[in-house]
């Protein structure tokens, strides 16, 4: 009985063992074959000087503006119980 048991637990732990070195691999030939995102943004970081980062984010306007106050109104009317037409958004900021 108790060979069986052993027999059992070792199969599980090999099987997990076995389970790691896959997912081992997979994560090593994925970094091979994908760029990554930060080395290829370096250089375009790097040429374009930007005196203060935080008054060029205020300078751009949110992109899909009425969609994301259509959103934002939808989910706080759902979250409140009550209806859209009840909703006043007074401004949008982007929060970082």
């Amino acid at each position: 009985m108790t060979t069986v048991v052993f027999v059992g637990l070792f199969i599980v732990f090999l099987g997990l063992i076995c389970l790691i070195a896959i997912v081992a691999m997979m994560g090593k030939l994925c970094k091979a074959l994908i760029p990554n995102e930060s080395e290829a943004q370096a250089p375009t970081q790097a040429t374009s000087p930007v005196a203060n980062p935080a008054s060029s984010q205020a300078a751009q306007p949110i992109p899909n503006r009425d969609e994301l106050v259509v959103a934002f109104s939808a989910a706080v009317a759902e979250e409140l119980g009550t209806d859209v037409s009840a909703i006043r958004v007074v401004s949008l900021k982007e929060i970082k």
